[in-house]
């Protein structure tokens, strides 16, 4: 795969399922529109898909319960994506909202005409809703808390994320806001006909970072905490009988990094006694004449859940579960995979991961799934391909073909030198080699490489290089304890596992052990400059992009600094600048490649700047590469041309140093 290829990349995106009819949504980037095109495509139980929308960016299908009706987003281009609705039948999409900042994704009610949606709802006099007042002339904006912004959305206290219902099949639709502007919500689903389920921050706290479920009254009324989350609580599915499932975390204050993420049930029981909702330090009665609270609420004790998965080995995706006969299916990550599992619903808690049935997704990795009636399908990506739409019987589309040059994985496995089991990947060029090699460490660092597509891969052995994939200790699917076991250790058995797995590589004759670099983004970027600084012999050069160099300045720069540098590195300073690359800058000496994105709030570009300074003054030929308007998901989810032109710039940088 070449970097022009990016425009090959028609990926699926989610998935809906009624009957015979199956929706997904396809997007690609638009290289010479500098944006992302696609719509909704039809895949009949015979024959090749077709297409069902032609829109410039449609997304999100979901199909109304009764079969008849098709709500999706439609974002023309430049714009907010609207909420617009269609006979599944066919014709033309009909919008159903005009908000000034777009609508999230439809979730129909069962009496397939009402619509719930969140979307972020913004402040008067701002982003476009006093006409002749652009940013710079906004007013100045009070802060009062950490939470204030977030990275790829900006500021957010003034534009909270609201709860809205609409009738989708009105003559003249009228989206109605349920919840305040005060705090967000997020993951609406339908409780009966009468509330809905979110998720929410404790105590309606915006500043908390605990989640509970509130039950909302569709015609109006206080949102009524139903379920006290274990930490956090998200992503509710209801149940015959009323019960909910949801994916949560375990944890208390703000030690809410490397676990695992389960399944819990829950009773939620909606009757007629009037309850109180905390909010803040106050309680707001729902009060006389609003609709019925859940029996209990108040001063009774929340309902906690029980967790259906064993909290070590089990953890899941941020997929809405899916209730289906026999339990409820979850994706959840194993190994490098994403895998589509079972959870029976009539077993004891804390089933092991190694009970629950695998139904898609080996060797791969669920991106969306969907169930009706005893069929299941789902979206993966393997390897080689960045998306197919499958079920039980095998492949059921294909929207971007064989991909010019892509190479297969192969797993590789090493030992630490303290005994521990480190697993990994690597991808091998066409020919005999010894080829260049790239140890690219990923992000998180509770993330994982793995059997999923990833286009930096394809490029770079395309273009010569053997890629490492390393999931060393502080990598997610191989445990919660694997993954806690860096927590206020950064740069100690993490580094060993990941040099461990790049010498079983090198071990292989394809790879040519004298040309080596060393690269990644976010905690991989982290984990370059410390490599560079503690083991700098071992490579040729570094591209260091993303990166948290300094936890003293993210603690208070960083869109979450606020909480999770002390919880991956503890509450003393003086540990923190040990566990801050930055503070080695002056042991590095090889070529350097600084890489940022001017708008990114998870890494703020400070830490780029404050390690390219250094190093400069330290002698070291360093560059720094900026991206102008692109936040921390540049390499995924970036302005097409900024992607092409990322690539260029990493395949030009190691041609420099790993020529020969």
């Amino acid at each position: 795969m070449r970097p022009e290829d990016l425009a090959l990349l028609h990926v699926p995106g989610s998935v809906t399922l009624h009957d015979d009819l199956l929706l997904v949504d396809v997007a690609h980037p638009d290289l010479k529109a500098d944006a992302y095109r696609g719509g909704l495509w039809r895949i009949p139980p015979q024959g090749p898909p077709v297409p069902f929308t032609h829109g410039d960016l449609d997304t999100a299908p979901s199909i109304s319960p009764d079969g008849a009706w098709v709500a999706f987003l439609r974002a023309t281009a430049g714009g907010r994506p609207q909420l617009h609705v269609m006979p599944t039948g066919g014709g033309e999409p009909r919008p159903i909202t005009d908000l000034p900042l777009g609508a999230g994704a439809p979730v129909w009610a069962p009496d397939s005409r009402r619509i719930a949606f969140v979307a972020r709802t913004p402040e008067a006099g701002r982003y476009g809703t006093e006409e002749g007042v652009g940013p710079a002339a906004e007013a100045p904006r009070r802060i009062t808390g950490f939470r204030y912004r977030s990275d790829n959305v900006g500021f957010v206290q003034d534009r909270r994320k609201v709860l809205y219902v609409v009738n989708a099949l009105a003559d003249i639709p009228q989206p109605v806001p349920l919840t305040g502007d005060r705090y967000d919500v997020d993951d609406p689903c339908w409780h009966g006909d009468e509330h809905l389920l979110v998720s929410a921050p404790r105590d309606l706290d915006p500043e908390s970072l605990h989640t509970d479920l509130y039950a909302v009254p569709a015609l109006g009324g206080e949102p009524v905490p139903v379920v006290r989350g274990p930490g956090s609580a998200a992503r509710p599915a209801v149940l015959p009988g009323g019960d909910v499932v949801f994916l949560g975390t375990e944890f208390s204050g703000i030690d809410a990094v490397a676990r695992n993420t389960g399944l819990y049930r829950a009773p939620v029981r909606l009757g007629a006694e009037p309850a109180t909702v905390p909010t803040g330090s106050a309680t707001v009665p729902t009060g006389a004449g609003s609709a019925p609270g859940p029996t209990g609420a108040g001063s009774a004790p929340l309902p906690t859940g029980v967790r259906l998965t064993e909290e070590e080995s089990v953890d899941c995706e941020s997929l809405t579960p899916l209730p289906v006969e026999g339990g409820v299916l979850v994706a959840v990550r194993v190994r490098g995979a994403v895998e589509l599992r079972l959870v029976p619903l009539d077993s004891s808690a804390g089933v092991p991961l190694g009970k629950l049935t695998v139904v898609l997704g080996e060797r791969s990795a669920v991106k969306a799934f969907a169930a009706w009636r005893g069929r299941t399908v789902a979206v993966l990506s393997t390897p080689e391909h960045p998306g197919l739409v499958a079920d039980a019987g095998g492949t059921l589309a294909d929207f971007c073909g064989p991909l010019p040059a892509a190479r297969p994985l192969r797993e590789i496995t090493a030992v630490a030198p303290d005994g521990y089991p480190v697993h990994g990947w690597v991808a091998l060029p066409e020919g005999e080699g010894p080829h260049p090699v790239l140890l690219n460490v990923h992000g998180g660092p509770f993330h994982q490489h793995g059997w999923g597509f990833l286009d930096e891969t394809q490029v770079y052995a395309a273009a010569g290089y053997a890629v490492v994939l390393p999931n060393p200790r502080g990598s997610a699917g191989y445990g919660q304890a694997h993954g806690r076991s860096v927590v206020g250790a950064l740069g100690t058995v993490d580094a060993d596992d990941v040099l461990a797995l790049l010498d079983a590589a090198l071990a292989l004759p394809e790879c040519d052990a004298d040309r080596v670099g060393v690269m990644g983004g976010s905690y991989g970027g982290f984990m370059t400059s410390w490599l560079a600084a503690h083991h700098g012999e071992r490579f040729r050069a570094a591209w260091s992009e993303r990166a948290v160099n300094a936890w003293d300045s993210f603690t208070g720069s960083s869109d979450i600094g606020w909480f999770f540098a002390e919880a991956y590195c503890g509450p003393d300073p003086e540990t923190q600048r040990a566990m801050s690359p930055l503070q080695h800058a002056d042991r590095i000496t090889l070529p350097f490649a600084v890489v940022h994105s001017e708008e990114d709030w998870r890494c703020p570009v400070e830490q780029a700047q404050r390690m390219y300074v250094a190093l400069r003054r330290n002698g070291v030929p360093a560059e720094f590469l900026l991206f102008p308007g692109e936040g921390h998901e540049l390499t995924r989810s970036g302005r097409p041309r900024h992607r092409l032109q990322r690539f260029e710039a990493v395949l030009e940088w190691w041609s420099r140093h790993l020529a020969s």
